[in-house]
């Protein structure tokens, strides 16, 4: 289970980000880490029952403020990653912990260029997989829609007149499902989290047909 403590904890280092309060209260947060990266573990070894996975990302609490405006030192949640066998297997499953703001999401962050254009031709081709997909009732209860950024109008070589033109702009194909503090605290959300990542699996298993065939249906490994 997540720990009331830990959402507690996550509350009180947003409202003190920055470097003095967390050396001194560096103790609770090894505390509070520990106990999450425990739930994190669990959630990885159930989800390798039903899923072949290759890598469990457990994200520092650490931000690279580099490039942002935003200098605040630390993320206010923890999360991990968990990251489908390839190249057989696409996609990517994420749960995020964060007071007020936690999530379960998966899918397709940021694909490289010849991915993204192979499930751009893929939907040009032939969009009612998809669709059927993403019209199924278990996926719009889980999902409600398919999300992620897109562009303004079509791609490159790519008709903005076309019937799957919605699909086709996307950049990103993702999928995310809320949970309230009171959610997270439940005795069952772990199960609730393993039930999430299961209902991706039809999308993860269309889309790994498609990034690991040619436009002809042919294996490409």
């Amino acid at each position: 289970m997540i720990n009331k403590s830990t959402l507690e904890f996550l509350t009180k280092l947003k409202e003190n980000n920055d470097r003095d309060w967390f050396a001194s209260n560096k103790k609770a947060f090894e505390t509070e880490q520990k106990l999450a990266k425990t739930f994190f573990t669990s959630v990885g070894e159930q989800l390798g029952k039903i899923d072949s996975i290759e890598r469990i990302q457990i994200f520092r609490i650490y931000r690279d403020v580099r490039f942002s405006k935003d200098k605040a030192p630390y993320k206010n949640h923890f999360s991990v990653g968990f990251t489908r066998t390839k190249p057989m297997l696409r996609g990517g499953y994420y749960l995020h912990i964060e007071p007020g703001g936690s999530f379960v999401g998966g899918g397709f962050w940021e694909p490289n260029a010849a991915d993204l254009n192979r499930i751009r031709k893929e939907f040009e081709m032939d969009d009612e997989a998809i669709r059927t997909i993403i019209a199924d009732e278990t996926f719009k209860k889980f999902f409600g829609e398919l999300k992620g950024e897109e562009l303004k109008t079509a791609p490159k070589g790519f008709d903005k007149t076309h019937p799957a033109i919605d699909l086709i702009r996307k950049k990103q194909y993702l999928l995310t499902r809320n949970f309230s503090d009171k959610e997270v605290l439940a005795p069952n959300f772990q199960e609730e989290v393993l039930a999430t990542f299961q209902a991706m699996r039809p999308f993860f298993d269309y889309m790994s047909e498609v990034l690991s065939t040619d436009l002809n249906g042919e294996s490409i490994y």
